[in-house]
């Protein structure tokens, strides 16, 4: 008995003291982040790109690809030695930041040392299914583009979704105004909806600019943050496919030799300007973040920032009236279609007459626009289902929020923009810890 008293009495010195002498987290997260950042960089690795012919011929050697893996697996096992409860609120995001990239990264090297054994001298760009791996490398690509949640099904399963939600809205804008399907597409196409004078074009985009203004203060946080939008006419031919684009401070519209659709003022003003694209890149050019977060920035946060914006422009007084919606509808089926189209070009094997009959069961009359997304998809997987996905994450928060919190759409958006772009599978949870 005094032997085992003893050894339990030695027991409890040397756990007291190796507790005692436990480097607290917050150091030791010190020291992980400032060697994530410095090893990170020097790694030097290229940022993803459209293309998936560009991502693949940029995969490093083997030894380069194994430097790699043990830098990542490194920082994953240090990781685990820290209690992220134990730290700061800004260390807690850096933490999860780094996280995500470490297990993003992971898998990347995963696929690329499979792609690297297969040794392919000439890339097609026929699309990812054509490819000795292209269903994992898509699987791949639709995490890293999208989140580490989603799966190519889910995705399929989504776009369906869409489809038909964003049908009923267009059928209900037609029923209001009390036409058949004939009459009213002969009605939406009539002269009166478009511009043919740029000068006009030009005023309507101001006009609409001015509008959206009035209630900006009521809706946004840190407007003081953001600096004025210009609304210029593009000149780039080889951009005239999109209707519009911002860039550099500035709001891009395109009209050459086509009328411009009077239905795409609002929504592609919201989209690309204020307080689309414009205002939330330079808010989060001039937040105050971490080295960690400033490191990184998510296509399907920002493109989804962008899209919501469309989805409440009833809210932010941008639409005037149900044709304004109209045009916002008019040009999301095409996304919500995309979104299906994409997983089953690039994962199921769809060829492109499939694609295009699956097109027309939906879009009517516009082949020339889906036979370019079907060629643009195969191109750039997965980029297009960031719009759709990133919309409806904020949708179904917004939902949430109003729900426990209140109609506040500033305080809202405040959370969701406080920070910049994150995955968000970490912004999600930010949000449950506040909503």
């Amino acid at each position: 008995m005094k032997n085992r008293f003893l050894l339990i009495s030695l027991f409890i010195v040397t756990f007291c003291n190796c507790q005692n002498n436990r480097v607290p987290s917050s150091v030791n997260f010190k020291s992980i982040a400032e060697d994530f950042k410095e090893g990170f960089e020097k790694l030097n690795l290229r940022p993803l790109q459209l293309s998936y012919v560009e991502n693949l011929q940029s995969i490093k050697s083997k030894d380069s690809i194994l430097q790699q893996e043990m830098f990542f697996q490194k920082i994953a096992i240090r990781l685990q030695e820290i209690n992220p409860r134990e730290l700061s609120k800004n260390n807690q995001l850096a933490f999860s930041l780094i996280e995500y990239e470490t297990k993003i990264n992971l898998l990347r090297i995963v696929q690329e040392k499979r792609w690297n054994d297969l040794e392919v001298q000439d890339i097609p760009d026929t699309g990812l299914f054509s490819l000795p791996i292209g269903r994992d490398l898509y699987i791949y690509f639709l995490r890293r583009w999208i989140g580490l949640e989603v799966t190519p099904d889910k995705m399929y399963e989504f776009g369906l979704r869409e489809i038909k939600r964003v049908k009923a809205r267009m059928k209900t804008v037609q029923t209001r105004v009390k036409m058949d399907s004939l009459a009213f597409k002969k009605h939406i196409n009539n002269d009166s909806f478009y511009y043919k004078d740029v000068a006009i074009v030009q005023k309507e985009f101001e006009k609409i600019k001015k509008i959206v203004a009035q209630k900006l203060s009521k809706n946004f946080p840190y407007l003081d943050l953001i600096s004025d939008v210009k609304i210029e006419r593009g000149t780039n031919k080889k951009l005239a496919k999109v209707p519009a684009f911002y860039r550099n401070k500035t709001f891009y519209y395109n009209f050459f030799d086509q009328p411009f659709n009077k239905r795409q003022i609002s929504w592609i003003y919201i989209h690309e300007a204020m307080p689309g694209h414009h205002y939330q890149i330079t808010l989060e050019n001039n937040l105050e973040r971490s080295d960690i977060q400033k490191m990184f920035q998510y296509s399907s946060y920002r493109e989804g920032w962008a899209a919501y914006i469309e989805e409440i422009g009833y809210e932010i007084g941008a639409y005037r009236d149900m044709y304004d919606e109209l045009g916002k509808w008019e040009w999301d089926i095409i996304r919500s279609v995309r979104v299906a189209m994409d997983v089953g070009l690039n994962y199921y094997g769809w060829n492109d007459e499939k694609a295009l009959e699956f097109w027309r069961q939906h879009i009517q009359e516009q082949d020339n626009i889906g036979l370019r997304e079907i060629a643009r998809i195969k191109r750039w997987p997965c980029q297009v289902i960031t719009y759709k996905y990133g919309a409806d994450k904020f949708m179904q928060w917004k939902e949430k929020f109003q729900k426990q919190r209140g109609s506040n759409l500033k305080e809202f958006h405040q959370i969701i923009l406080e920070n910049g772009s994150l995955p968000f599978l970490i912004l999600k949870n930010l949000i449950d810890s506040k909503i």
